[in-house]
């Protein structure tokens, strides 16, 4: 869990004015919809930071836009940040878009392939609408900004000043809570079905982190809390959310070649899956290799705690006993040779029946 910063000036000047704004506002209510919308939910899973990944999502998004007129896209954003790329869309700079790079630098680690991805959504597919609906991170930020826009154009008490009030509360709530996983799951879920019951018959397409479309899953081990694809099922039926995985649409089964690599006194084959470039905190790039007929080799050595990858991580297919080699190229331009294995039995966070993960394999002398 990531350390509390110390609360700067402004950030504390910014919740004494945002609490008389919420008591201000307490007699004012958002307009609800509670008919169901007919739409259908296009849901895909993603791990954050992978520009094939996004590719491939700006690809299913080329084809709902011209092909399916849609026009909605729900994304694991607060309101007050999606309101915000709706303005930036109509804008003729990249202002608005610098200024989230601003926030989200410290704390978003792949916050350079979203540029990107916004980027050719507004050149490609410009009459896209965002709809954000995660919790208001970013609130004494991005949030701040927002309130001083709505104000600056005569909108205070209007309903996306009221939205936005909402969003920053929620995030607030987070941070004070201890960053509940339990309050962020079921304020999205609000979101989202506030934001799609509005669009009466329209279909979208949302893209957020696997963890949130994956039904079934549970994340850290608790076993009540249905993710965001699991509670809209429950409220428009199976037929209507679609979920899909976006790494295992980008998952190869062939090697691009198979070289010989040396390691400790052996020569193995391995089959080579390509070189991908990454935008994860200090990763550039990584390139794969699959040892073959390697595991028995590696199996009784130690892993590290705590490091490991899910499968669908890696470009290709992986299955139990196996051995996969990464080399992580960081932005310094040095590399680092990792190697990662699959064996029975082990699953992300320790969860039964969870996503099954490949640890990092430990040689003598390593930390």
């Amino acid at each position: 869990m990531k350390k509390k910063k110390k609360m700067r000036g402004g950030k504390k000047k910014f919740l004494l004015v945002l609490t008389t704004l919420i008591i201000a506002m307490s007699c004012a209510s958002i307009e609800t919809n509670t008919e169901k919308s007919t739409g259908q939910i296009f849901l895909y899973g993603e791990h954050h930071g992978s520009i094939r990944q996004q590719d491939k999502q700006l690809e299913i998004w080329s084809d709902y836009y011209h092909n399916q007129s849609m026009r909605h896209m729900f994304i694991e954003f607060p309101y007050f940040t999606a309101e915000f790329l709706n303005i930036w869309m109509q804008s003729d700079n990249d202002d608005i878009l610098y200024e989230f790079y601003n926030d989200w630098a410290a704390d978003v680690p792949w916050i350079r392939t979203n540029l990107a991805f916004f980027r050719t959504i507004k050149c490609e597919f410009p009459e896209t609408v965002f709809h954000g609906i995660d919790i208001g991170f970013s609130y004494w930020s991005a949030g701040a900004r927002f309130l001083q826009h709505l104000k600056d154009n005569d909108m205070q008490g209007t309903e996306r000043y009221l939205l936005t009030l909402k969003a920053i509360e929620q995030g607030k709530h987070h941070e004070q809570s201890g960053f509940c996983h339990i309050f962020r799951v079921t304020s999205m879920a609000e979101n989202f079905i506030r934001e799609f019951d509005r669009l009466g018959n329209q279909s979208v397409m949302g893209i957020f982190g696997n963890a949130h479309v994956i039904l079934g899953y549970r994340a850290l081990g608790l076993p009540d809390i249905p993710t965001l694809a699991d509670r809209l099922r429950e409220r428009y039926g199976d037929s209507s959310v679609h979920t899909t995985d976006v790494p295992q649409l980008i998952m190869q089964t062939d090697p691009i070649r198979v070289d010989i690599i040396y390691i400790n006194d052996v020569n193995y084959e391995a089959s080579y899956f390509g070189t991908h470039l990454e935008m994860y905190r200090n990763i550039v790039a990584e390139s794969f290799w699959r040892l073959e007929n390697a595991y028995d080799d590696f199996s009784s050595r130690p892993t590290y705690n705590g490091w490991w990858r899910s499968f669908d991580t890696h470009p290709m297919v992986v299955e139990i006993n196996q051995v996969i080699m990464v080399d992580t190229t960081f932005a310094d331009g040095s590399i680092e040779r990792m190697f990662f294995r699959s064996s029975a039995g082990e699953y992300m966070f320790g969860i039964p029946n969870g996503l099954p993960v490949t640890k990092r394999i430990c040689f003598s002398g390593e930390d």
